[in-house]
């Protein structure tokens, strides 16, 4: 692999340099062959565990924590990678990709933690991640998962682990907000100017930036929406500009379809439950353009003026988009706008009766919904569509499985008691989601009552 740091190279202001801390004796658990065919990197397996835990540091690498702020639950923090660290970027020919180690060990930005991530909420990370790119869904990614050999504690002695995770970039809506409060505006035109040269070339100006990072954040929710993804903990400093899903802490999906549904276990009051995820992308996005409002014009009014524009315009196109994806989950191409009423009546439905919301889609694809609690939808329905057609639209719109929370829960439970293969069943179930396999029909499948899970968590 060929290393570099260009962010590092940005100076002190935006990060801290930080070797990952060494560990006891680090043991290779998952590595990810297929995305490191895509990226082209090679490297020894028997070497993979040292280099994967921090222990060894590759040619080129320029270890660093990065430094930004958080709207957590909506209250500003300063914060940065407490237990995360940035090798570098890794040259592809696809271009750069940021690798991180995270759970490598106290920063300079740990506030009191120990820098470490659990087993548990490593294990979910790599599982899930993985799931979301299989379903075309923009997210960071896993290559590798390792045991360090140590334990660490939380609200009880665990297994320490470290994941080492691939993005687009790590640059979060936190980071632009974090120049901001401290009013280093040199800093923050300094940051404009690196996003647009490596992620958004396109970008003409600054207010194009803004249209850009709220573009693609409108349409990421809006696939999120569409297979019952809560993200659970969405934070300023988990929205990464490059428009991928990034932290996945409390993250779940859901089971029977529940626009209320919370799993985070620290979200006491729902700030981020299902039904809220648009609302608080747009709130996050607006702390975004308050903090570009130096670089957007000198006069502050016109500044504000190009600000509320832009976020209105982020609303616009998560409706429009949100109105495209389940348009596509009832088999339709091109919605009109009253295609909404048709989508809300069918959710609306799920809710009232509590039906799974993946697996209704399924039935409703393969003709398998109860006509005494469906029969006025389904009326309207084939009215609307070619159901012919429709059928095979939406036989490539909808999953057949999903990285369900109590197969999760029981995959995690083995491994900490020392077996992964649930955890690389799971993995190896979402590689075709879109296509139905017997060999995992169990996964398809809801919890029971006795197998439900309510709670996630983040495992700082």
């Amino acid at each position: 692999m060929k290393f570099q740091n260009t962010y590092a190279d940005l100076g002190h202001k935006f990060c801290a340099h930080q070797l990952p801390t060494p560990v006891a004796n680090p043991r290779l658990i998952k590595f990810n062959d297929e995305l490191a065919s895509d990226l082209g990197v090679e490297f020894l397996k028997e070497e993979a565990a040292q280099f994967l835990s921090g222990n060894q540091i590759p040619e080129g690498c320029e270890p660093i924590a990065q430094a930004y702020a958080g709207h957590q639950f909506g209250h500003l923090n300063i914060l940065g990678d407490g237990r995360a660290i940035l090798l570098g970027e890794i040259e592809t020919q696809k271009g750069l990709f940021d690798m991180v180690l995270k759970g490598a060990g106290r920063t300079p930005y740990s506030r009191g933690g120990d820098g470490r991530a659990a087993i548990g909420p490593v294990m979910r990370e790599y599982i899930v991640s993985e799931a979301m790119h299989k379903f075309g869904i923009p997210t960071t990614r896993a290559l590798g998962f390792i045991l360090t050999g140590e334990h660490i504690m939380r609200e009880e002695i665990l297994q320490g682990a470290v994941l080492t995770r691939i993005a687009t970039s790590h640059i979060r809506v936190g980071t632009f907000v974090y120049f901001s409060v401290h009013r280093e505006f040199g800093a923050l035109k300094q940051l404009a100017d690196y996003v647009i040269n490596r992620h958004y070339p396109s970008a003409q100006n600054y207010a194009q930036l803004l249209e850009m990072i709220c573009s693609n954040q409108a349409k990421l929710i809006a696939k999120w929406m569409s297979i019952g993804f809560i993200h659970g903990v969405m934070n300023t400093d988990n929205m990464a500009i490059s428009g991928e899903t990034i932290d996945y802490g409390p993250c779940a999906f859901m089971d029977e379809y529940n626009p209320a549904q919370v799993y985070s276990f620290i979200d006491k009051r729902g700030r981020y439950q299902y039904q809220n995820q648009p609302t608080i992308g747009a709130w996050n996005l607006a702390r975004l353009a308050e903090a570009f409002l130096p670089l957007l014009d000198e006069n502050q009014e016109k500044a504000v003026e190009f600000a509320n524009e832009i976020i209105a315009g982020f609303q616009n196109q998560y409706q429009n988009q949100w109105l495209f994806e389940f348009a596509l989950k009832l088999g339709i191409e091109n919605p009109k706008l009253e295609d909404g009423d048709l989508i809300n009546r069918f959710l609306a439905i799920l809710h009232e009766h509590n039906l799974d919301f993946t697996n209704s889609f399924i039935d409703l694809c393969n003709n398998n919904l109860p006509s005494e609690i469906f029969g006025d939808f389904l009326y309207e329905w084939e009215n609307r569509v070619d159901v012919n057609k429709a059928r095979e639209i939406m036989k490539k719109s909808n999953p057949q499985i999903i990285p369900r929370n109590h197969h999760i829960a029981k995959a995690i439970e083995a491994g900490e008691n020392g077996d992964f293969s649930i955890m690389g069943r799971l993995i190896k179930a979402y590689y075709k989601p879109y296509e139905f396999n017997a060999d995992y029909k169990d996964l398809y499948l809801p919890p029971r009552e006795t197998e439900r899970v309510e709670n996630t968590f983040c495992g700082t």
